[in-house]
């Protein structure tokens, strides 16, 4: 991605990098007994941790499959919801019938980055996710306002092992993740060099993949998208639910592709490979490669973010269309 030092940060980002996220009780807890784990520090979990941590997850009934990469957790899908803030104007129009941004694609002068020198890798890191979350704040902003909406910026949070979330203790085993309750992005930059070794994702533009399907998350909490697939979740049977679940994390991954295309139009962003580091990404972090990974066996019934090759053809979408209606995926033929 082309970045230099002119282009703006977001100033939304909270750094809690070094300070302690508290404990970690695991259900059974609340005022009573519980399995306390101190989590915090500086330098996030080592994997060894990280299977501690499944193997205990195991033992009281929970799938660490279903949170070992966050993202909108808890928060499926449903039928098209109606749009119900939107000005009388507008009051028939789809939520997902938001336009992309007009115009041609701006040309601007190619600029080689600047070596940094001095800085640690992940200081660095924290500059290139501040300028990514401001990108995503300039096209959604721009997006919700060509349809009379107000987009209410997130706020990502940079932190270390765990750390207090309105939905509960976030850890680092999760992964980067959404809370739509306080309507903030939580990352431990440890993930990157995660999906880096371990997932073999490496790429700038891999990162940035990783913040914008967040991001759209939150796009889907502020079209009220969220409420009405929590509600249908409920409803429904776990497996069931899951498919519901898969939906949501889908039209994320094409709303991240959306914002892509919208961003280089704007910006002039892109650079030879990078959406081939976001599409490896999309695969290498699909349920099915996932499972393959983890436990040696495919279970399409607890896949909760698609397949690598769902995760990859939505995003395509989204970034080929630039147009929020081509992620419906609550109405289409095929996942």
């Amino acid at each position: 991605m082309r970045y230099d030092d002119s282009d703006r940060e977001s100033k939304n980002v909270e750094d809690r990098r070094g300070q302690r996220g508290g404990g970690f009780r695991f259900p059974g807890g609340g005022d009573g007994p519980g399995i306390q784990i101190p989590i915090g520090g500086r330098g996030g979990m080592s994997f060894t941790t990280l299977l501690i941590l499944g193997a205990i997850m195991l033992f009281f009934g929970i799938n660490p499959l279903e949170v070992l990469l966050g993202g909108g957790q808890g928060f499926p899908d449903i039928q098209l919801p109606q749009q119900t803030e939107a000005p009388r104007r507008h009051a028939e129009r789809n939520p997902y019938d938001i336009p992309g941004l007009p115009g041609s694609k701006q040309e601007a002068p190619q600029q080689e980055a600047p070596q940094r020198t001095g800085q640690q890798a992940t200081d660095e890191m924290k500059v290139f996710i501040s300028r990514v979350l401001a990108d995503t704040e300039d096209v959604w902003h721009r997006v919700f306002e060509s349809v009379g909406r107000t987009y209410k910026e997130p706020q990502l949070v940079l932190f270390s092992g765990g750390t207090q979330t309105a939905c509960g203790v976030g850890m680092s085993a999760m992964g980067p993740f959404y809370c739509p309750l306080d309507q903030k992005v939580y990352v431990d930059l440890a993930f990157y060099d995660e999906l880096k070794r371990r997932f073999n994702a490496p790429g700038d533009f891999a990162q940035a993949y990783v913040i914008a399907h967040e991001v759209g998350h939150h796009v889907q909490t502020l079209l009220g998208i969220s409420d009405q697939v929590q509600r249908a979740k409920a409803r429904v049977s776990e497996r069931d639910g899951n498919r519901i679940q898969v939906m949501m994390e889908l039209q994320a991954d094409c709303l991240a592709g959306v914002w892509a295309n919208l961003n280089d139009q704007l910006k002039s962003r892109l650079e030879d490979g990078d959406i081939d580091e976001a599409l490896n990404a999309a695969s290498q972090i699909g349920d099915d490669m996932i499972q393959r990974r983890t436990q040696g066996r495919i279970v399409p019934d607890a896949f909760t973010h698609g397949t690598s090759a769902q995760r990859q053809a939505w995003f395509k979408r989204g970034f080929e269309t630039g147009q929020m209606k081509a992620c419906d995926t609550f109405n289409a033929d095929e996942l």
